[in-house]
């Protein structure tokens, strides 16, 4: 039977730096049980065979909780795995060349960071998800470029695919990036550096549910 593709809503828990899998999977297993719905593998200071360890070590867990595991920049550690999907940025890999490798139900999503030019080429590619970001100031990207929130209706109005709000999210400010548009919220510090990741995740969950209802 064939898998279905994943529906892009809600908080998108991004991982933290960290070497330590077991703590990476207890932190990610409580984002998981406060509603994250989606969450990408990303570690920019591993190595390849940690890289596969820790990606290896939250597939099972994400499938426990029926929830895709997105890879970041590694399609072939992606297509290994059997992973839900794979994230590039940029200069990350060829988004045509890459959604030709995926599966029909995997997702391929794209950093377009503050230009709809990108999101435009992005979506001709094939990509399921386009990011926009930093929406506001970031402590994992300090000198990353602030995209306008306008982006989001500005994407939506012109049809391209859903788009993800990355860069700073906060508690404080996701709804403002949601009521502008965003699908989902990708958060990393908001989440994994408060004293109960559970309850934070549940928090976020929140914010989606208020505006179903």
């Amino acid at each position: 039977m064939s898998r279905a593709k994943p529906v892009l809503r809600g908080l998108y828990a991004v991982t933290p730096d960290l070497d330590d899998t077991a703590s990476l999977c207890r932190m990610v297993e409580a984002s998981l049980r406060g509603g994250a719905a989606l969450l990408q593998y990303r570690n920019k200071l591993a190595d390849s065979r940690l890289r596969i360890a820790q990606a290896s070590a939250l597939l099972p867990l994400c499938r426990q909780y029926k929830v895709p595991l997105i890879i970041n920049d590694d399609l072939k550690l992606c297509l290994a795995l059997d992973a839900d999907g794979v994230h590039l940025g940029a200069s990350d890999g060829d988004l045509q060349a890459a959604r030709a490798r995926l599966a029909p139900h995997q997702l391929l999503g794209a950093s377009c960071y503050d230009q709809l030019e990108l999101a435009n080429s992005a979506a001709g590619a094939g990509v399921d998800y386009i990011a926009f970001g930093a929406c506001f100031s970031s402590g994992t990207k300090p000198q990353a470029v602030q995209a306008s929130l306008t982006l989001f209706q500005t994407a939506r109005q012109a049809g391209l695919p859903d788009s993800v709000a990355i860069g700073g999210i906060s508690l404080e400010n996701a709804a403002q990036a949601i009521a502008a548009g965003a699908s989902a919220i990708a958060v990393i510090g908001a989440l994994w550096n408060s004293a109960d990741i559970e309850h934070t995740a549940r928090q976020f969950h929140q914010l989606f549910t208020h505006r179903a209802s």
